[in-house]
This record gives structure tokens, C-alpha cells and sequence, in this order.
């Protein structure tokens, strides 16, 4: 179930974080990736550099603009892409009184519309080969809803609906789409709270621990993997059991 040797792989936001842990996994197990990343070329050289693995791929984009999105895909050369992971997010967290509009819609760009622009390009891809796996990267917080989290809640319920609606479009063509949705998973993204914070989403957690991205990883990986073939429009919790 983990070889993934002959396929390509594509992970948006897959330089750091739980993007690079989902990167390294597909590595790890021969696929071939194309991790994408938005602008920190700095850390995209550095986890190119840790990594030297021949088989990985990085290129620069910004998810939430369709036409890089589609002259990415236009750009691509050799084998077909059979597997893609739509991981790249923000947030810029605020309560709702306060929060600025163009946070509400930044935000929402890059969560739902760049899942979108993705996955649009990835089922056209898929549909002439008749196989594919798109998974997509949600949130708890999409289903809890977290105060100072509207915008990041919002993008995250979004990405729900598209792939149950998706997932109904495409499964004649075998093709499957699926979330995971990790919860509180030690990364940079919670580098940024306080330790009042951190102690608050910690006693959220019936495990009493954050998760790793490495666990997020292989939850990746089996819902990219062959023998997922009957699991479609699912989401599978990675949370600790929040």
C-alpha cells in the first residue's frame, strides 16, 4: 500500500510544515513530487538542500491565482500526475468586528478558491487517464468554528462541500477526492500563539498532545495509496480525537 514508485505526486504548500512531512512521506516511498510553495524561496532551497532526493521537484506560485494555477499545469512535462494534495493555507486570525476585509478574503483565496483552481486543473488531468486521488488539506475548525478564526472556519467548511460535491462528479472515472483534517499538529502554525493559548487547545485534546505532521502524512498517504479505491468524499480526522 506504500508504493507509490511510477507516480507523481503534487503538494501544494509542500516545503514546510505538514506539506513538507506529506512531501518527504511520497518521497520516502519512490513516487516522484512536484512541491509547490508561494514565496519563501529561502526555506524552498533549504528543504531542497535537506532532502537531496533527485525525485523531488519544487516550483513557485501563488495558489490563489488561476492563471499561475493553469499555466502550472500547462507546464508540467512527463508522466501524468496521478496523485494531488491540496495543503497550502493561511491565516490571519481576528474576531469578526475587527477583522479587516481583505483578510476575510485573502484567506478565503488561498483556502478555497486556490482548492479550487487545483483541483479544476487536476480533474481534467486525471479524467483522460481515467485514475486519480486529490486530497485535500481541511481543518476541525472548519466543522467547531474557532472564535478569531471566521475566515480560516469558512475557507475550511468550503473545502468540505467542494469535495463531497467533487468527489460525486468523478467517481466514474476512479477518480477519488477526500480530506484529511489534522487538528492541533506541532508545526509553525502554532509557533505564533501564546503559551496561554497553546495550554488551552492542549486541554482540547483527549490525547494531551499536539500531533505530529508526520502522523498527517501517513493518513495522506493511505488515502493516496490503490487500495483507498472505494473511499471517496470522506474526511479523515487526524486530530487526537477532538
Amino acid at each position: 500500500m506504500s508504493d507509490f514508485s511510477g507516480q507523481r505526486v503534487i503538494v501544494t504548500g509542500g516545503t514546510r510544515g505538514i506539506g513538507a512531512a506529506i512531501t518527504e512521506a511520497f518521497l520516502a516511498q519512490s513516487a516522484e513530487v512536484i512541491a509547490t510553495y508561494a514565496g519563501n524561496q529561502g526555506a524552498a532551497e533549504a528543504f531542497v538542500a535537506r532532502v537531496a532526493n533527485e525525485r523531488l521537484k519544487i516550483h513557485a506560485f501563488d495558489v490563489a491565482d488561476p492563471v499561475a494555477v493553469e499555466a502550472f499545469w500547462k507546464g508540467l512535462e512527463g508522466a501524468p500526475i496521478q496523485v494531488v494534495v491540496n495543503n497550502a493555507g493561511i491565516r490571519k486570525d481576528q474576531i469578526v468586528g475587527m477583522m479587516p476585509i481583505e483578510d476575510w478574503r485573502r484567506v478565503l483565496s488561498v483556502n478555497l478558491d486556490g482548492n479550487f483552481y487545483m483541483a479544476k486543473q487536476a480533474v481534467l488531468a486525471m479524467s483522460r487517464q481515467r485514475y486519480g486521488r486529490i486530497i485535500n488539506i481541511t481543518s476541525p475548525s472548519g466543522e467547531l468554528g474557532f472564535a478569531g478564526q471566521a475566515n480560516y472556519s469558512a475557507s475550511k467548511a468550503g473545502q468540505v462541500g467542494l469535495t463531497r460535491a467533487l468527489a460525486k462528479e468523478v467517481a466514474k472515472r476512479n477518480i477519488t477526492v477526500n480530506c484529511v483534517s489534522p487538528g492541533f499538529i506541532d508545526t509553525e502554525l502554532l509557533s505564533d500563539l501564546s503559551e496561554e493559548h497553546k495550554k488551552g487547545f492542549l486541554e482540547m485534546v483527549p490525547m494531551k498532545r499536539f500531533g505530529t505532521a508526520a502522523e498527517v502524512a501517513h493518513a495522506v498517504l493511505f488515502l493516496a495509496s490503490k487500495e483507498a479505491s472505494y473511499i471517496t468524499g470522506a474526511v479523515l480526522d487526524v486530530t487526537g480525537g477532538i
